[in-house]
């Protein structure tokens, strides 16, 4: 009598070489490199996916970041004004209006600014002409 041991060996090895189906070379048809290879591109997949997340993090942030710096607010003071105002949004719905909309980001920066007026900020500056977006209504063709 053959000893069962798990799963039918047929199935377990046919699903790592679907996986090492593009693999090329022995990696692709001899099962002990391919389940080498196989585990490996797993867990570089698992550490991508983790790395994805902060690189987009990280992205919304600088984005963020930029647009605060254009109306010459802090991001630290621009978010703590938001929090206090009781408006929550997180910094990707941020990047978003500050790359598409941004006027709608500037109104967030001047409630954001008012709030620091009220509550006595230190890092709050006016915001200077050269510093705002141009956009055709914005300039002056004589």
């Amino acid at each position: 009598m053959v000893r069962a041991r798990g799963p039918d060996e047929f199935w377990r090895k046919r699903r790592i070489f679907k996986l090492a189906a593009h693999y090329r070379s022995r990696t692709r048809n001899v099962y002990t490199f391919a389940i080498r290879s196989v585990h490996r591109a797993l867990a570089y997949a698992t550490k991508g996916r983790k790395l994805k997340k902060l690189d987009m993090a990280q992205l919304w942030t600088t984005r963020v970041e930029a647009g605060c710096q254009q109306y010459g607010v802090p991001l630290d003071a621009f978010k703590e004004g938001l929090a206090r105002s009781d408006i929550l949004l997180n910094k990707k719905i941020l990047s978003e209006l500050a790359i598409w909309e941004p006027r709608s980001f500037e109104a967030l920066v001047n409630i954001s600014r008012e709030r620091a007026a009220v509550e006595g900020y230190p890092d709050i500056k006016r915001r200077s002409a050269f510093n705002q977006v141009y956009g055709l209504n914005n300039l002056k063709l004589d």
